[in-house]
């Protein structure tokens, strides 16, 4: 792995709190490198330490709390993976030169965040992101895929059941005209969890994308410029859950998206957990791997579910469920799908697929898709490969836009 490789999963680590709970030297393990390699590839390509950029990180998230919410200083603290109020109240004097009730007393809350919701009780929070974002389209990819009971879209919000430390609660995202970020609404039964609830609420509309960047590449090649240009606020559709993606993606292999969503759908009725939800439409917890992992194949066949892909299901849920796989943005995503690939159905399309939207790997790139091929009228997938070469290292955003292309 290229040096850049490591500083980049390295920074993916740290976003998931990775570096909150552990050691300099565990963390260099889990990267397969030493503390003193690593902290001279932060040095060189970042100019500061891991240690420094995860405090930095706690501190500038606490900072959103005390400006953005109504919570107590000690929630926020912990929420922000501080062990202690004192070493809170240090690193806010040291970055801002001010008490967090200073920052409080100088800012106050918002005034977006602080209009009323119909279902009332939600943390809410901004989002930002760089412009353009087209809500339009990628809230139309998941509106299509949303599964009854777990998930709801709407034309200006995506919600959806979360489970999080081991307890149930929805979020919100909804889209704001003229601004550069969504609103962020969580229902949960603590807050201790909400640093990890943002990161991972971000990625379902990939808000940490550069898209000026990755277009200005994209539309450089003529297959890709009307496309692009059509579009140039596309992004990838993350997931909240890689368990609950990964399971959709068998089971839309060969069949229609409807398809794959019915049976989707069937699978979180039968095993998911039920909870009262703040909304009547989100009603169910998407099973965890532990809980699939338990079953028998003959369970999955009963919902309609057919016999290889219910053994695909269960073998993974049982490489999840005892930590034999990780499928997070800070895996290694060529070795994660070389490991996808020898579960017995899984193939190179549903690997990419799941690299793609599980792992936010922007360069997953599944060249065998029909809809991929027929947009660019190519039988040949060897043609299709060569073809993507000229997309490096965004050909994720690229099949968006093809896929975009196929269905205009």
């Amino acid at each position: 792995m290229g040096s850049s490789a490591v500083v980049s999963r390295a920074l993916r680590l740290i976003d998931e709190g990775a570096l909150d709970d552990t050691n300099l030297e565990n963390f260099s393990a889990r990267l397969g490198v030493g503390s003193r390699h690593l902290r001279r590839l932060f040095a060189e390509h970042l100019g500061a330490s891991p240690v420094a950029i995860a405090s930095a990180r706690r501190t500038h998230f606490a900072a959103r709390l005390i400006e953005e919410t109504a919570l107590p200083f000690t929630e926020i603290a912990f929420a922000a993976g501080f062990n202690s109020i004192r070493q809170f109240n240090e690193a806010m004097r040291a970055t801002f030169q001010q008490a967090p009730t200073e920052i409080r007393g100088r800012t106050g809350l918002k005034t977006a965040l602080k209009q009323p919701h119909p279902a009332a009780g939600a943390l809410t929070l901004r989002l930002p992101y760089r412009p353009p974002l087209d809500w339009a389209r990628m809230s139309g990819f998941l509106q299509a895929r949303a599964i009854p009971g777990v998930e709801h879209v709407t034309d200006t919000t995506y919600r959806r059941t979360i489970a999080i430390n081991g307890q149930a609660g929805v979020i919100e995202l909804q889209f704001v005209a003229d601004a550069a970020h969504l609103l962020l609404r969580a229902w949960l039964p603590e807050h201790t969890p909400i640093m990890q609830v943002v990161e991972r609420a971000r990625r379902i509309f990939d808000l940490s994308a550069e898209p000026q960047l990755i277009h200005e590449h994209l539309r450089r090649d003529a297959v890709l410029t009307a496309a692009v240009n059509a579009a140039p606020g596309l992004r990838v559709p993350g997931a909240w859950d890689a368990f609950e993606l990964s399971v959709r993606a068998v089971l839309g292999q060969q069949v229609s998206v409807v398809a794959a969503r019915t049976l989707a759908s069937r699978l979180a009725a039968a095993f998911g957990e039920t909870f009262d939800s703040p909304f009547a439409e989100l009603t169910t917890v998407f099973p965890a791997p532990e809980n699939i992992a338990a079953r028998d194949a003959s369970e999955l066949t009963a919902l309609g579910i057919l016999p290889k892909r219910a053994q695909t299901i269960l073998a993974l849920a049982r490489a999840l469920a005892a930590n034999e796989l990780t499928l997070t943005p800070a895996a290694d995503p060529i070795a994660t799908i070389e490991q996808l690939q020898t579960i017995a159905g899984i193939g190179a399309w549903t690997a990419h697929y799941i690299a793609m939207r599980a792992l936010s790997w922007p360069d997953a790139f599944p060249h065998t898709d029909l809809g991929v091929m027929k947009a660019l009228n190519e039988k040949n997938p060897k043609r299709v490969l060569q073809a993507g070469e000229a997309w490096r290292p965004w050909r994720a955003y690229a099949v968006m836009h093809l896929w975009m292309k196929e269905s205009a």
